[in-house]
């Protein structure tokens, strides 16, 4: 259990007092925020399948990039405020719908709490841990036995880039670490006989406009560290935002650039991985948020 009036629970180890208020850098205080619980049909096939990954949207962000498409929900404490005991009851009645799986969506902020919610809850179907990847590895192990599938993002190897668009220098050898971590605890990728995600690791990778060389190494790095024990998401939604102080930001990837990082892929011989076809950087792919 990490002290929530001294919270060093992820990377950024600001050690706000949280019980008393005050926001860390995620943007929210010992509360549990939530913004949207619903079946969510836009993930990865496995984990979406036919009838929805039941996504729990947490508001804050301990990361905070610039181009986020969840702006509304990650700047700020909103949506509904909730206690464990609630957190746990929103599991449950997710569950009772029907979705495959429980999917905690920027959950990094929350550890402590959502291990003790998944304790409380006893689901009978896998918990998906949702997150940028800059989570601290410490954190990671609360959720062992409780968290057996992991979606992180690695956005960046370039520590230039990781400061530029997030203010956080130290994402590549963060990410790697919880990555390395997550592997530990959730071994290779098992599916259901319906190919439903039971176990495992899918690391997504949002290709950025102007910046495929840094796709491409990430691609690299995952492929060589861990072959086929993993699975690689490359996505291409990348939803631009004109108020940007960065001009590559202001538009969409193009289908060149995307196609080059997936060729790119196969040519290392990559053979777990998903990629996303037509075009996905649309509002209509952003959910809408109770705030």
């Amino acid at each position: 259990m990490f002290d929530m009036a001294n919270c060093k629970m992820c990377p950024r180890k600001c050690g706000a007092d949280r019980t008393s208020g005050y926001f860390g850098v995620c943007k929210t205080d010992d509360k549990i925020y939530i913004s949207r619980a619903a079946p969510h049909y836009w993930e990865e096939p496995c984990i979406s399948g036919k009838n929805g990954s039941g996504t729990v949207f947490f508001s804050g962000c301990n990361l905070g990039c610039v181009y986020c498409q969840n702006r509304k929900i990650s700047r700020f404490a909103v949506g509904k405020a909730v206690s464990v005991n609630e957190l746990a009851e929103t599991f449950i009645q997710l569950q009772k719908s029907g979705v495959h799986n429980i999917n905690l969506v920027t959950p990094s902020h929350y550890v402590s709490q959502i291990s003790e919610a998944l304790d409380l809850a006893k689901l009978q179907i896998p918990v998906v841990y949702n997150s940028s990847g800059y989570d601290l590895c410490d954190a990671l192990e609360m959720l062992d036995g409780r968290v057996r599938v992991f979606l992180p993002d690695f956005k960046y190897m370039d520590d230039n880039l990781a400061q530029k668009f997030s203010s956080a220098k130290d994402y590549p050898e963060v990410a790697k670490a919880a990555i390395k971590k997550m592997f530990e605890l959730a071994g290779k990728p098992r599916f259901d006989a319906d190919g439903m995600i039971k176990s495992g690791v899918i690391v997504r990778h949002l290709v950025l406009p102007g910046h495929t060389d840094d796709s491409k190494e990430i691609i690299r790095y995952l492929h060589d560290t861990y072959g086929d024990s993993i699975y690689l998401s490359i996505m291409n939604q990348f939803t631009p935002s004109p108020d940007l102080p960065f001009d590559e930001l202001t538009r969409t990837l193009s289908e060149e650039e995307y196609n080059e990082v997936v060729d790119f892929a196969v040519s290392i011989e990559v053979k777990n991985a998903f990629i996303q076809e037509g075009e996905t950087a649309k509002e209509s792919f952003i959910p809408d948020f109770e705030i």
